[in-house]
C-alpha cells in the first residue's frame, strides 16, 4: 500500500484483547495489519493502514470487539493523511521487524 495511506489504532491491555481486536479490524474491512507495540504494563498498539473509510471501520469495529470481551479500549485514533515522517515510526512497529 502506499506510504500516505490512513492510518487506524487501537491501544487495549493485553495480548488476547489486541489480537481480537485485529482480527475483527482485518475482517470488517479492507486493511493491511502494519504491526504491533507491546507498551509498559501490558497495554499494547496495534495499527492497521488503508483508506480512510476502512481505517474507520476497522478502528470502530476492533473497539466493539474488545468491549464485547468485557476489556476496555484505552485509546484509538484514524489520522486521515499522516506526515510522511510518521514513517519512521511505523517502520520500527511494522510485523517485518518481528523477530519469530
Amino acid at each position: 500500500m502506499s506510504n500516505y495511506k490512513a492510518l487506524g489504532l487501537i491501544e487495549t491491555f493485553g495480548i488476547v484483547f489486541v489480537l481480537e481486536a485485529a482480527d475483527a479490524m482485518c475482517k470488517a474491512a479492507d486493511v493491511e495489519l502494519v504491526g504491533f507495540e507491546n507498551v509498559a504494563s501490558g497495554y499494547i498498539s496495534v495499527l492497521v493502514r488503508g483508506d480512510v473509510g476502512a481505517c474507520k471501520t476497522a478502528v470502530s469495529t476492533g473497539i466493539k470487539a474488545v468491549e464485547d470481551m468485557g476489556a476496555e479500549v484505552y485509546s484509538s485514533v484514524v489520522i486521515a493523511s499522516p506526515h510522511p515522517d510518521l514513517e519512521k515510526i511505523i517502520a520500527r512497529y511494522s510485523l517485518e521487524n518481528l523477530n519469530v
